[in-house]
């Protein structure tokens, strides 16, 4: 079960939505009576204010995951745009900087990018030359996380697969289960 608090017009309104229909009677009177503010009187009473530091929203719990799902997913994301400024940096040396472009692509090739700050780290201590084309990369990568990255179209995409991804397994699982024989 999980409680979300919301507030509309400077008054707290609790509203309690249950998951699953398991929990118990008594669970749902108490959710409910909490919920509405009550303290001992009868829920018709006029609903208490609850300061905003007071105020409980619940959220799923994650166990075991040592850190948040979004600091996981803020890891990914700046390993990946390191493997974008590569990328970026790579074809514009190519078009005028065969060298650098030979020399970036060969450390490339020696040297995996699963760590983007280690990688860049490495390339920085591997010579002078290398030293700037890491800081061209480092530069590469924070303009197209700040100016170039479109995070409404990553929150709208990652929904959109979610759902049909989720439509899409539910559609076989009942096609498979539901077929006569």
């Amino acid at each position: 079960m999980a409680a979300v608090a919301h507030v509309t017009g400077g008054r707290a309104l609790a509203t309690v939505q249950f998951a699953s229909a398991c929990g118990s009677l008594a669970d749902r009177s108490t959710l409910r009576l909490l919920s509405a503010g009550h303290r001992g009187r009868s829920s018709s009473c006029s609903r208490r204010r609850v300061p905003a530091s007071q105020r409980v929203t619940s959220k799923m719990v994650i166990p075991g995951f040592g850190e948040s799902p979004e600091a996981k997913s803020a890891a990914s994301l700046h390993n990946f745009f390191t493997y974008i400024a590569v990328r970026i940096v790579l074809s514009q040396l190519q078009a005028y900087n065969r060298e650098g472009y030979a020399e970036l692509k060969e450390f490339t090739d020696r040297v995996p990018l699963k760590d983007g700050d280690q990688f860049c780290a490495a390339l920085m201590r591997e010579s002078p030359r290398h030293k700037q084309l890491a800081m061209r990369i480092l530069e590469v990568r924070q303009a197209y996380a700040l100016e170039d990255f479109e995070w409404d179209n990553l929150r709208a995409v990652s929904f959109q697969r979610m759902e049909e991804g989720n439509t899409r397994l539910m559609r076989d699982f009942l096609m498979e289960t539901s077929r006569f024989d």
